[in-house]
């Protein structure tokens, strides 16, 4: 074997290395008062260095015979991937100095699962894309069931890994059918011998089902709100926008790239699926009086949005308008999950509220005692609902006009379900500004108690912050995502 190939796989040989300073870092400071701190600078010092090494290793590359392939444009979501791994790190803090003992196997389960992501993303051939999706949902499935002395935690994480590993079959039961059709597994074979018959038809058809599970589309959404619920704040925010962005690129550059000869039947499976994700999210979200689980409908919704970028003709502009989309809801998304953390480990409500800190009625009133904090809440609800000047506005809108760049043969369609997620879109807006105006206009006679934000919350909600007010009008961003995706 010529190893030097590895030298071509940069960013995941670094990401190996910094998993194993973590690593070691947790048994050199096993009875150090302060481990979580240090483990917790440590990781944060190996996402901001791996950052670096995305930013200098941006050129295609391949190996190991091609079942390794990597692009600019995947290099550009590994970045913005790695940021949103980093503000989670960041925001998992609070909640860390209360499990100190976990602390190191926390840290190294997220690296763990973000090389998993990376080698998803950098596949060339489905077996290494298979391998690497179980390395991220694995590890995600233990983060899930973090709390261990929770029901609704091990009830979440025992739900993850039943779907996942039903999903992960029906998966492999379509690549085996691809297999049988084409006699290869590598993404370039497969797109060169496709034919269109029974047998690949239902290849694409339970590869896409499979995949739909990761990205949480109707109708493989199920396990997402128990879930959601279940888990930590900051696993749920992991959950909610780095794996449904890796799932998301990967489904577009497979569809692209391996079935782009049967467009004619994955895009209306699209449309259909599209347009139930966005609808029936929408309309379970008005009904949830939980935060967590109304953020699991909300990022329902949001992948919908997201895969409107997949059905356009214009596979430049589609990957463009769904990276842009993936880098803004991780801001939006990450502010709003920080802000939930902040009041779930407040030490001043731990002993003052009896009731759960997650339930919408918490946070009537909030902005008489915490101004800011709700202030900041309501700029990434709008961000999400997609209210303009903020971000959201800007990556919504660069994902119907990459819809709307339909095909010839179905004209009318991508209009059509454009419109359909238009009308969502308003109605999204009624059940964000719920919040709103719980936090705003909702009379509350005991309500929630100032109290101090901690400096890696702070940290994160600037960052959040800054993301969802310049996002939409630093036009760097987004032509620095549309050269990559030349």
């Amino acid at each position: 074997m010529n190893y030097s190939q590895f030298l071509n796989m940069v960013p995941e040989a670094t990401l190996v290395v910094m998993l194993l300073v973590v690593f070691f870092a947790d048994f050199a400071l096993c009875k150090s008062e302060s481990k979580t701190c240090k483990l917790w600078i440590t990781t944060i010092g190996a996402l901001v260095l791996q950052t670096a090494v995305l930013f200098g290793t941006m050129e295609p590359a391949t190996a190991f015979g091609g079942i390794y392939v990597t692009s600019e444009m995947v290099n550009v979501m590994k970045i913005i991937l790695t940021m949103g791994t980093l503000i989670v790190v960041i925001m998992s803090k609070t909640w860390l100095d209360t499990n100190k003992k976990l602390s190191g196997e926390f840290f190294m389960l997220v690296l763990s699962t973000l090389l998993g992501m990376y080698m998803m993303m950098s596949s060339g051939s489905f077996l290494m894309f298979f391998l690497g999706l179980e390395m991220a949902s694995v590890p995600l499935a233990c983060m899930v069931a973090f709390d261990k002395d929770r029901k609704n935690s091990a009830e979440g994480a025992a739900k993850y890994i039943l779907v996942a590993t039903f999903s992960s079959g029906v998966m492999l039961f379509g690549i085996s059918f691809i297999y049988a059709a084409t006699g290869s597994l590598y993404f370039d074979n497969v797109a060169n011998a496709l034919r269109e018959s029974p047998l690949t038809i239902m290849g694409l058809v339970f590869f896409f089902s499979g995949l739909g599970f990761k990205i949480s589309l109707v109708p493989f959404h199920f396990w997402t709100a128990d879930t959601y619920q279940g888990a930590p704040t900051p696993v749920t925010g992991y959950l909610s926008v780095v794996s449904k962005g890796a799932a998301a690129l990967t489904l577009c550059i497979i569809l692209t790239k391996v079935f782009g000869t049967m467009v004619d039947y994955w895009n209306p499976l699209l449309w259909i699926v599209i347009m139930l994700s966005i609808t029936v999210a929408n309309l379970f979200a008005i009904r949830q009086s939980e935060l967590k689980r109304f953020m699991a409908f909300s990022s329902i919704s949001q992948a919908g949005y997201i895969m409107l970028a997949v059905i356009g003709a214009n596979a430049q502009a589609g990957a463009t308008a769904l990276t842009f989309y993936v880098l803004v809801y991780v801001a939006a998304n990450m502010a709003v999950f920080t802000v939930i953390s902040a009041v779930e480990n407040a030490p001043i409500i731990q002993s003052s509220q009896n009731t759960s800190r997650t339930q919408m009625s918490t946070y009537n009133g909030l902005y008489k005692t915490n101004p800011k904090l709700a202030l900041l809440m309501t700029l990434a609800l709008f961000s999400l609902a997609g209210i303009p000047p903020f971000a959201g506005m800007f990556s919504k809108f660069f994902v119907f006009l990459a819809a709307v760049n339909g095909h010839n043969m179905y004209p009318f369609w991508p209009y059509f379900v454009v419109l359909v997620a238009l009308v969502n879109t308003v109605i999204s807006l009624y059940y964000y500004l719920l919040i709103v105006k719980a936090m705003y206009i909702t009379k509350e006679d005991n309500p929630l108690p100032a109290f101090s934000l901690d400096a890696a919350t702070k940290l994160s909600l600037v960052l959040c912050t800054a993301g969802i007010c310049l996002l939409g009008v630093a036009s760097c961003v987004y032509e620095w995502i549309a050269g990559a995706a030349l």
